[in-house]
């Protein structure tokens, strides 16, 4: 299988490369700095020619575009999975930071929308034909019981909605499309105090990835495969 994987530098991008890469998958990484990306450069040398790395910039067009021709010219693509995302400035009503929010959008929104349609044609020679976005339990409304984290949650509601739209869009082409909450994981986002790893999240992401079916397409999974409101 061949994957394309944005964010891969660190926190769950790069355990998404690794596991992957263990098994025997190919990868196409999308970073904003390739070769700032040691971890990720440490890997390419180890991986047999299946570990791939281009500059990416998901809020950026011609970024974008310049990485959709990087992978239109290997193999057909069969996986997509949009896992770049910021998180931005928090702050109160009153003292939101609108610009903090606008670039958090362009990259967690407007960036997997962007990527998508950009990579359709390789995805669509490809067997698998499955896109999956890195959402979070913080975009849904129905569990939104504690507040603040506007720009990040408004953010992830919204591509809960693309998701969504895409899956309506796609799915008489064999597309299964979903969005998946990693859990709480002790990334550079989430902090020291999560409770999971990066190991256990991606593992669990990946169990639910090989075994979705057409009937998944459209809905909101946590990465032990649990059904989440919207």
């Amino acid at each position: 299988m061949r994957y394309a994987i944005t964010g891969a530098s660190r926190g769950l991008g790069l355990e998404f490369v690794r596991q992957l890469l263990n098994r025997g998958d190919s990868i196409d990484a999308g970073v904003r700095s390739p070769a700032e990306a040691q971890q990720l450069q440490g890997l390419v040398r180890e991986a047999g020619g299946r570990l791939r790395v281009h500059g990416l910039n998901v809020s950026d067009p011609k970024s974008v575009d310049a990485f959709a021709a990087a992978v239109e010219q290997g193999e057909p693509l069969d996986v997509l999975i949009n896992n770049a995302g910021v998180y931005g400035k928090d702050g109160t009503l009153t003292g939101l930071d609108y610009a903090s929010m606008a670039d958090t959008f362009a990259v967690n929104t407007l960036g997997p929308l962007r990527l998508t349609a950009a990579l359709l044609p390789a995805l669509r020679r490809g067997s698998a034909r499955r896109i999956i976005h890195i959402s979070s339990q913080m975009g849904s409304i129905g569990e939104n019981g504690m507040g603040g984290s506007y720009g990040y949650r408004i953010s992830k509601a919204a591509m809960n909605m693309a998701m969504r739209n895409m899956h309506l869009e796609l799915r008489a082409e064999g597309f299964v499309t979903i969005s998946l909450h990693p859990g709480w994981v002790q990334t550079d986002m989430g902090g020291p105090q999560a409770p999971l790893r990066p190991e256990e999240s991606v593992r669990g992401m990946i169990n639910v990835i090989d075994r979705l079916k057409a009937e998944d397409g459209g809905r909101f999974f946590s990465h032990e495969g649990q059904e989440l409101p919207w």
